[in-house]
Formats: C-alpha cells, sequence, structure tokens
C-alpha cells in the first residue's frame, strides 16, 4: 500500500511539474535569414514584423541577413517582409510553439518597375504557396513542414498530402502512391535536394514510386516543391509529377531534441550547432515502426503473424565557408522487412491473414542516400551550386510453398521463389544563376505581354 502511494505521488508530483513548465512559457523566439532570390546575397536592413501583436513586434535583418524577434506569443502569426527596391512578403500561418524555436530562410525578389507605363499581372499564388523553382510557371505549388501535418490523411508524408489537391488522387490507406492527372504512379520523379533519388518509402519496390510508409521525415523539410505538369527542364525524367525535396538546415544557436510517437514510428531527434565558435549545424533524425514496438510489448493491433518493422535516418550538416559559402552534407536511409507467414495465420472466419494462406514470404528492403553540396556567391549578382551524390536500393525476395493435411497442418515445405535486385547510382548536378540588367529584362517581359 505504501509503494503504491509513493507511486501515485510521483506521477502526481510529474504532472505538476509539466504544467507548471508549459505554463511558464508563454512566448518564444523567431529567427532566419533573408537573401537575395537569385544571387543568394544576404540582404541587410529588411523589416520584419509579427503582425496582431500589441505592440507590433519586429526586427532588422543585420549584415549577415539573419534577424531575430523575442517574446513572439504561442499561436499562428502572420510575418511581414519588405525591403526598399525588393518585393514585399506576407506569409501566413506561421506556427509558433514552446518546444522549439520558428527558423525562417526567406528570399525576395528585386522588384523591377518601368515608369513610362503601368504593367498590371495576375498572382494567383500567394507567397507561401509561390514554388522555390521560378522556372516552375503553372501547375506548381510549394509545402512545409506545417502542410503535411495539417492536410487531411497526411499523417506527415508528401504524398499523402498531395493526394488533396485538385488533380491528384490516391488509391487506398496502405499505400501512398499517387494518380496525378491520369497518369501512372510509376512516372513521379522524386528529387533531393536537387538530386534525383530512388523510390523513398519503406516497402518500395524498385518498379515503384510509393509505399506503405514514408522514409521521408516531415521534421527535417525545409520548404519544398510539388509539381503536376509543364515541368522545367531539370526536371526531364518526369512523366507524372515531380516531387523536389528541400532538407532545412538544423538550429545553429540552440540545441533541440525530439520525442514523438505517431503513425511513423517512434523516433527521436536532435539539432543544434557543431561547436559553439562556428555557425555550422546539424540536425538528425531517427525513427521506429509503432507496431513494431507494440509487437515487443506483446499489444496486438490486428496484424497477427504479419508485423512490419522498418526503421530510418534523416540528417542534414551544414558547415558555413568563407566568403558566404557553404557546405551541406545530407542523406537518408531506410530498412523495412515483413513476414508474411501463412504458416502461422489464423484460417478461421476473422482470419488475420495478410499473404497467401500456403505460402511463406519474406520481403526485405534497403535504400541509402548520401549527398553533398556547395553553394557559393560568385559575386554580387551571380550564385553557383554543386551537388554530388550516391544512392544504392537492395531488394530481396524469398518465398516457401506450404504442404497441408486435410485438417489444414502444415507438414511440409519448399522453396518456392528467390529474387534479389540492386541498384546503384552517382549523381552530379551543377547550377548557376546571375542577374541580367533591369534595363535588357523590362522591355523584353513587356514585350511578351503584348
Amino acid at each position: 500500500m505504501k509503494t503504491t502511494n509513493t507511486y501515485r505521488a510521483g506521477m502526481l508530483f510529474i504532472l505538476l511539474s509539466l504544467a507548471l513548465a508549459v505554463k511558464a512559457q508563454t512566448t518564444q523566439t523567431l529567427r532566419g535569414r533573408i537573401v537575395d532570390d537569385v544571387t543568394k546575397t544576404p540582404l541587410i536592413g529588411v523589416n520584419v514584423s509579427v503582425l496582431g501583436t500589441d505592440p507590433i513586434l519586429g526586427s532588422a535583418s543585420d549584415a549577415e541577413g539573419t534577424f531575430r524577434i523575442e517574446g513572439v506569443p504561442l499561436g499562428r502569426h502572420t510575418i511581414k517582409v519588405s525591403y526598399i527596391g525588393y518585393e514585399e512578403q506576407t506569409i501566413p500561418n506561421v506556427v509558433v510553439t514552446a518546444g522549439k524555436e520558428v527558423i525562417l530562410n526567406l528570399a525576395l525578389t528585386e522588384s523591377v518597375s518601368q515608369l513610362n507605363e503601368i504593367v498590371i499581372t495576375a498572382n494567383t499564388r500567394d507567397d507561401k504557396t509561390a514554388t522555390n523553382n521560378d522556372l516552375a510557371i503553372v501547375s506548381a505549388r510549394s509545402f512545409n513542414v506545417d502542410d503535411t501535418k495539417r492536410y487531411a490523411g497526411a499523417l506527415g508524408d508528401p504524398s499523402r498530402m498531395a493526394a488533396n489537391f485538385a488533380g491528384v488522387i490516391g488509391g487506398d490507406d496502405s499505400r501512398n502512391d499517387i494518380v496525378v492527372r491520369g497518369n501512372s504512379p510509376t512516372g513521379m520523379l522524386w528529387q533531393l535536394e536537387g538530386l534525383n533519388i530512388p523510390n523513398p518509402n519503406h516497402f518500395g519496390a524498385l518498379t515503384s514510386t510509393g509505399g506503405p510508409v514514408s522514409m521521408l521525415n516531415n521534421n527535417n523539410l525545409d520548404k519544398s516543391d510539388f509539381m503536376t505538369s509543364a515541368f522545367p527542364a531539370q526536371y526531364g525524367n518526369a512523366v507524372a509529377g515531380v516531387f523536389d525535396i528541400r532538407l532545412r538546415d538544423g538550429n545553429n544557436q540552440k540545441s533541440e531534441y525530439l520525442a514523438q510517437i505517431g503513425f511513423n514510428g517512434f523516433e527521436l531527434g536532435a539539432e543544434g550547432a557543431l561547436s559553439k565558435k562556428s555557425k555550422a549545424s546539424y540536425i538528425v533524425n531517427y525513427r521506429y515502426s509503432t507496431l513494431g514496438v507494440f509487437d515487443a510489448l506483446g499489444i496486438e493491433f490486428g496484424t497477427g503473424a504479419n508485423v512490419p518493422l522498418y526503421q530510418d535516418l534523416n540528417f542534414k550538416v551544414t558547415v558555413p565557408t568563407k566568403g558566404n559559402g557553404k557546405w551541406s552534407f545530407f542523406g537518408l536511409g531506410g530498412i523495412s522487412e515483413i513476414d508474411l507467414l501463412g504458416s502461422e495465420a489464423d484460417l478461421g472466419a476473422n482470419s488475420d491473414l495478410y499473404g497467401s494462406e500456403n505460402e511463406d514470404a519474406f520481403p526485405r528492403y534497403r535504400t541509402g542516400i548520401f549527398g553533398t553540396s556547395y553553394e557559393k556567391n560568385i559575386s554580387p549578382k551571380s550564385f553557383m551550386r554543386l551537388t554530388a551524390g550516391v544512392s544504392t536500393t537492395r531488394e530481396r525476395f524469398t518465398s516457401d510453398s506450404l504442404v497441408r493435411n486435410p485438417s489444414e497442418e502444415v507438414v511440409g515445405r519448399f522453396q518456392r521463389a528467390e529474387a534479389e535486385f540492386e541498384t546503384s547510382k552517382y549523381s552530379l548536378v551543377g547550377s548557376f544563376r546571375t542577374k541580367v540588367l533591369a534595363g535588357w529584362l523590362v522591355p523584353h517581359q513587356a514585350q511578351r505581354q503584348k
């Protein structure tokens, strides 16, 4: 009895401590970096304000383009960004939570005006949904980590999120394959930091682009693009659609840690600065199968003997260099397996069989992606980026046929099939961007509009 009272008192103390901790923190820090959209040069003196607060909270960017606003109330806010000579941005629905600092990396587009005439253009997309790739004019939109949580049935998965968009449908809840404008799901192209990558899903066969669970961790996602047609030239291998995934940099000023449980798995994450003297940062997140953990604890969720086991790791390390340069090292890896055991299935009316009752099948999948990139401002008007990477996949499948007697008992087995597929790919991608003279650009824009 004494032990029980001590246990209850300890649990009550922990709950009260957590409640006081949550109540104590009612504000959070919002910070980030602002650069020119083309040259990636830091912009000095950009005004950033949080609308709807009393008094209005705001800050200005420093010589490195960074800004910091402290004491922002928790909740959803609208951020306004303005700078002379650049187009104003309004970013709605920025979620501020107690657990993590909000980091915004923004790019402003230079404003070009012609005084001897008025040119009116329509822009149906707001600044939040405008794509990173300015060559994607139609049938394209951006998304971020908040979108993968907010849309119905998204479950933190970009593919399931995209099934909510016009012209896109999904198959069923068991997989995240999507059909874009009637095209086959196999025509989907996945890119990670500019590199074409293999299927980034657990239990994803070589000939598919989807799977039951995504290996992409939405807590690592930065603002990314999804396109359904009219693809720019860099997506030449796309037929149905494109996911251009970007990974965010870790917090280079404060160490932050994450632990959560969800459909995608038990997750642990960390991010922070590599050292106190540099601005280098890291972010890493690891997940393990939720059903695998429950099965180890003896908790049954209707899968019977067919428990999916998977784990994945997402990471990115960012190291700034002198002269506005930056090295990035990023990677994605996943392992998945399941035993479809017809020999252990209950063949009654309430069968929990997911394979064949006359077969034991053992599919195994492995995917690994690693890349590094270097970007630098060559001049105040020019920017270059070079990315190299390697990816490898392995799919192995074995199955045994079962021999049953008249009472449905397994009395023998023999090997039915065995197959193994491996792929390796090396990639190198380069890009160069520069500004042209405004006096040349404006007449050509006007000519196209006429």
